[in-house]
């Protein structure tokens, strides 16, 4: 299961057998690559010597001769090349955990945030998307729910809503949760029947208890990466502006779609925000940038909205493979040439926002909310974000792209390193941590997590009449903070996280 979220630099570095010049020089280090090989053994060493080179961490790699780059295998070429960079991400040691920066306590030995990619994720982040629009999520042990349903998507005009009950897929019943140290069997043949499918046949209950059968073919549409978006008025003066953001995809396709949600937020006047940014993991950076600008108050333009840090030997001026390909002028790569100033849209002007966070909230949606913590009252709901401080510019290979971290963006008070994720309700992350309720659907007042945040414009205070946060420990069939978290993470399947570099290094 691939566990990314996004920032994105795309750059063009190809290698192919037939295009040797494009090829790392294996003379240029000093133990390096034969310059014989297959296509697949030149790929292995490319991976390994941009790794080398850009990696965030690269100063905890190996050499060549150690590593061994050739030596990876597996079922097939793409799965040996993430054998292979699933080992890179190993090395370097976070000294707040003992463990790699990027371990994934589900499945160790992973790469959290590395991963090799056949060119799907540069689709999904231009906003077209290959599949059935919808996302299955666990609310109990026993209780499998839609999590959320693009506009316009096969699930969509099969008439899906979040919150309907999943009670058979392809004919099967048994859909218990036994992921999490389980034995997953029934965990991976729901990932595979909606994520790794092209036909998919459902049977739903509904709020009202009916049953429905649907089946869907993937196909592909357009993403809308605002599902939704409307005001609540909470009296005394008091509007909530409410929107639903799951992709920050690129500004042509998200741009429209966020401006139209905030023209009808400050034509209705709007005095406070929440954004759901519970499923969303990442996207482009300067789309974050830009819902950054959209929310922050106008006060804050000219002012530092964060900084991206490289490596050593990038702000060294140390990059010959980049070099080879691309124009590169001495000192790109200091934070000082790599700081991003505030530049307000819009005229939407409030002091505080609420976001609405998960497990699955990854990379650009943290960077978004890293971004606003010293400039407003940010609050956050809901359970433990993933923890991706760090993105990635994709580097082509041959027909692939690879995606390692290459750099760490802290915002203007110079916070950052939340590899551990946000939690609701800590000191730095003020609000309120619940798991999350996927019964509803989005824009319901009476949804838990949008509730709390209703009620706290309106009154001061989390509490919402008639519902008590209480202890799951020891009841059946109910999931933990800690097992809603998990099952959301392992229910993304190849969703995407990450935050993508939307800068582009000129080609010679």
């Amino acid at each position: 299961m691939r566990k990314i979220f996004y920032l994105v630099i795309l750059l063009a570095v190809v290698v192919s057998s037939c295009k040797k010049s494009k090829t790392p020089a294996p003379d240029d280090t000093p133990i390096g690559p034969s310059k014989t090989g297959t296509t697949l053994d030149l790929i292995r060493d490319s991976i390994y010597l941009y790794a080398k080179e850009a990696y965030y961490w690269n100063d905890g790699l190996p050499d060549y001769a150690t590593f061994k780059p050739r030596t990876f295998t597996g079922s097939d070429d793409i799965s040996a090349l993430q054998k292979e960079v699933d080992a890179l991400s190993q090395y370097k040691i976070n000294p707040s955990t003992g463990k790699p920066y990027e371990y994934y306590p589900a499945s160790p030995g992973e790469a959290k945030y590395s991963f090799i990619d056949d060119g799907t994720v540069s689709s999904e982040l231009n906003g077209v998307n290959g599949d059935f629009g919808f996302a299955p999520i666990y609310a109990a042990v026993n209780d499998l729910r839609v999590r959320y349903v693009y506009p316009n998507s096969p699930a969509d005009l099969a008439g899906l809503k979040r919150g309907y009950q999943i009670t058979s897929i392809n004919g099967r019943t048994n859909l218990a949760y036994d992921g999490n140290g389980g034995a997953g069997t029934n965990l991976n043949f729901v990932i595979n029947a909606y994520a790794n499918s092209s036909t998919i046949t459902m049977v739903l209950k509904k709020p009202d208890a009916t049953n429905i059968t649907v089946t869907l073919n993937a196909t592909t549409y357009t993403t809308n990466p605002v599902i939704t978006h409307k005001v609540f008025d909470q009296g005394t003066g008091k509007k909530v502006g409410y929107i639903v953001f799951n992709s920050f995809t690129s500004m042509a396709n998200a741009q429209p779609k966020l401006d139209e949600a905030f023209t009808d937020f400050n034509t209705q006047g709007i005095t406070d925000l929440v954004v759901d940014l519970r499923y969303n993991g990442g996207g482009f950076v300067n789309t974050a940038e830009y819902l950054s600008n959209l929310i922050v108050p106008a006060a804050k333009s000219g002012t530092t909205m964060y900084t991206a840090f490289y490596n050593t030997d990038l702000q060294a001026n140390k990059y010959p493979l980049l070099s080879t390909i691309y124009d590169i002028s001495p000192g790109d790569f200091l934070p000082v040439n790599n700081q991003v100033k505030f530049s307000k849209k819009g005229s939407l002007n409030i002091s505080r926002v609420f976001f609405i966070v998960t497990g699955s909230t990854a990379s650009a949606s943290e960077l978004t909310i890293n971004n606003l913590i010293p400039e407003m009252d940010v609050k956050l709901i809901g359970t433990t974000s993933y923890g991706k401080p760090v993105g990635f510019f994709g580097i082509d290979i041959n027909k692939y792209q690879l995606y390692v971290p290459e750099f760490e963006t802290k915002n203007s008070a110079t916070k950052g390193g939340y590899y551990a994720g946000m939690t609701p309700g800590s000191t730095d992350y003020p609000g309120l941590e619940h798991i999350d309720d996927v019964t509803k659907d989005f824009g319901d007042p009476t949804e838990l997590l949008l509730a709390y945040a209703l009620n706290y414009v309106k009154t001061g205070t989390f509490t919402v009449a008639g519902q008590v946060i209480q202890s799951t420990a020891g009841k059946a069939n109910v999931m933990s903070v800690d097992q809603s978290r998990e099952a959301g993470i392992e229910m993304d399947g190849n969703k995407f996280r990450g935050m993508v570099f939307n800068k582009s290094l000129k080609k010679k």
